[in-house]
């Protein structure tokens, strides 16, 4: 039997990157069962306001609300070309006496767009627990190494020597940033509730002969049916189209800290300082046997291009929305908005296996920083020669002239100082100058100072809340 998934394209996030749980939030099914639960909970909420809706109405929905003929939706929306009224149709086929009060004074941003930030409510907090694991292990990663001294780099070229886990320290604050900023929006998401065609509620206040009273109460109950605590104060038809922007925005930062550390690890690879876990039978290139190319770094690299490119689109959209709306939004919206949440997934889920497999070349790490030492050291060298009765500024020329000669080995370098009356130095006195620990000042202090400070309330608070991720298995 020839399999249909390779005669057709299929996204590589449903495929390959992106995890069950991100996928289902925005599949079809979720999407359409929670227009559903939409309209069920506009019913409830008007009947409990006074409108004429019997139980038998709201139990006929509720029985089915998680049983779409998605067939049957196809066909209606061929003959209406409106999604929605085709999903109210088939809706109204399987409970035929809640037929005349489904989507009662609703407009279709009713059910789209509270589904809209209810999948960017859920989504966000999938995202959120999955970060939180990726922060706990880089911190315990950070504190390991917090005092393993290695070469830094500035400009690419040889720099004063930092640590291990003051470089994993600096990618870690980069997400601490994400991390705040999702949890504040996660927060703080709003609902539209119900707020009619223009977004006056002037359809609802027909209904309840109005009585603005009840047309607030029933926003607030709407909201309360479907575990939100505060709606829009205002909008028109839609909610704020600059909302969908701040929240991928806070994705594209996201994405910008992940390309950046995956950078960070691939240049690295290339030194051999660090290394992704390389399993027994995986194959580095076609061609050469002996590759173990950083696979996922390059990965995450790829994926988050991609999500720091759709971060444009609900800018466009933002800023195109004609008065009180126009329908533009939607079609770009299906597309951007959920792949945007899948490509942060994908990658959290890579960072999560990047880090989880990390390892550490201790030895070649300390090859790399013993290379560069002495040229590194010029300045302690120069102070302590002066200090013992040096010519400050002859000795800093001599430096110059060896440095210049010697930019590849520190051992001649060494060698050639040790040799010169000039510096009052012998190799040993020297050697003792050029010990690591000499050259990364507060560096392991600060990584203390900052998992104490800034991490450890962040674990601790969230403790618990932590999602599930998913196994990377290409």
């Amino acid at each position: 039997m020839e399999c249909s998934r390779y005669k057709t394209y299929i996204s590589p996030f449903s495929s390959r990157y992106s995890s069950k749980e991100m996928l289902f939030l925005h599949s079809a099914e979720y999407r359409y069962t929670t227009y559903r639960k939409l309209w069920i909970a506009l019913a409830q909420a008007e009947k409990k306001l006074g409108l004429k809706i019997t139980d038998t109405q709201i139990r006929q929905m509720q029985k089915a609300a998680d049983k779409i003929d998605f067939e049957k939706v196809q066909k209606y929306e061929k003959k209406f070309r409106h999604d929605v009224m085709a999903h109210i149709h088939a809706f109204a086929d399987q409970c035929p006496k809640a037929k005349p009060i489904i989507h009662l004074g609703a407009t279709s941003c009713y059910v789209t767009d509270n589904t809209d930030l209810i999948i960017l409510w859920e989504s966000l907090e999938l995202l959120l627990g999955k970060l939180y694991q990726v922060i706990r292990k880089m911190t315990s990663l950070a504190n390991k190494t917090k005092a393993v001294p290695c070469l830094s780099h500035t400009h690419l070229q040889p720099a004063q020597p930092t640590t291990v886990g003051k470089r994993i320290s600096l990618w870690l604050q980069d997400f601490l940033y994400d991390f705040w900023i999702w949890e504040h929006y996660l927060e703080n998401i709003p609902f539209l509730g119900a707020k009619g065609a223009t977004g006056t509620q002037s359809s609802f206040l027909n209904l309840f002969e109005g009585n603005q009273k009840k047309v607030k109460k029933l926003d607030e109950l709407i909201s309360f049916f479907m575990g939100f605590t505060r709606t829009f104060t205002i909008s028109s038809q839609t909610y704020p189209r600059k909302f969908d922007l701040l929240i991928l925005n806070a994705l594209e930062a996201f994405a910008a800290s992940a390309h950046k550390m995956a950078t960070d690890i691939r240049l690295l690879s290339h030194m051999g300082e660090v290394r992704e876990n390389f399993s027994q039978d995986q194959v580095g290139s076609s061609a050469m046997p002996f590759k173990r190319n950083p696979i996922y770094s390059e990965r995450i690299c790829g994926i988050s291009r991609f999500l720091i490119s759709l971060a444009q689109n609900p800018a466009y959209t933002a800023a195109t929305q004609w008065l009180e709306r126009s329908l533009d939004d939607s079609s770009n919206k299906r597309l951007s908005i959920s792949e945007a949440f899948l490509s942060a997934d994908a990658i959290l889920n890579l960072l999560h296996t990047v880090v989880e497999g990390l390892n550490i070349d201790r030895e070649t790490i300390d090859a790399n920083l013993q290379k560069h030492l002495g040229l590194i050291a010029m300045e302690n060298i120069l102070m302590e020669a002066v200090k013992r009765g040096g010519d400050r500024q002859k000795l800093h020329e001599k430096l110059r002239k060896l440095g210049t000669k010697s930019q590849k080995s520190s051992a001649s370098l060494i060698d050639k100082i040790s040799k010169d009356k000039d510096f009052h130095l012998n190799k040993k006195e020297i050697d003792k100058l050029l010990q690591p620990k000499n050259f990364i000042g507060r560096a392991p202090a600060q990584v203390t100072e900052f998992i104490e400070n800034d991490v450890s309330p962040i674990l601790d608070r969230f403790k618990g809340k932590s999602s599930k991720l998913a196994s990377v298995e290409f």
